[in-house]
């Protein structure tokens, strides 16, 4: 099944995501995920500063606080590599998600992430529905639409 394109990001090593030994280092993986997944709302329609705390304007009333990360590495991934990072997001129930990433170069896969977020309300930091744009993605990303709502 081909992916929606707003769920399939590229990324380039660049000597500064890598060790002294020249491969990608261990913490760049989960930051690579969240970024594609900030891109990836952005894509869809959604203003990162609509989800996240922090941006320009109106600061959203749900925050999505990581509860659980894990990365598993594959094969070493070095400078100059260039990855597409194939996103997986699923509800898990109406407060939360997981967004999975598959990191593939030419096609194989090197590397795996997943963020789990709960949906909490910035006010009195109790569980929460998830923002009704977030939601949209879920929706979207689940019924495989190639194009943005």
């Amino acid at each position: 099944m081909t992916s929606a394109p707003w769920l399939e990001l590229s990324r380039t090593v660049r000597f500064s995501d890598t060790d002294a030994a020249g491969v990608m280092h261990f913490q760049q993986l989960l930051g690579w995920c969240h970024q594609a997944w900030e891109e990836s709302l952005e894509q869809f329609g959604l203003p990162a500063g609509s989800v996240f705390p922090g941006g320009r304007g109106e600061q959203p009333s749900v925050a999505l606080p990581i509860v659980h990360c894990h990365a598993d590495f594959r094969v070493p991934v070095q400078v100059g590599d260039k990855l597409l990072i194939r996103l997986e997001p699923k509800r898990l129930d109406p407060s939360s998600l997981a967004v999975n990433s598959q990191v593939l170069l030419e096609d194989k896969l090197v590397a795996t992430g997943c963020l789990r977020h709960v949906a909490i309300d910035v006010n009195t930091r109790r569980r929460c529905a998830l923002p009704d744009g977030v939601d949209r993605w879920l929706e979207a990303s689940s019924l495989g639409h190639i194009q943005p709502l």
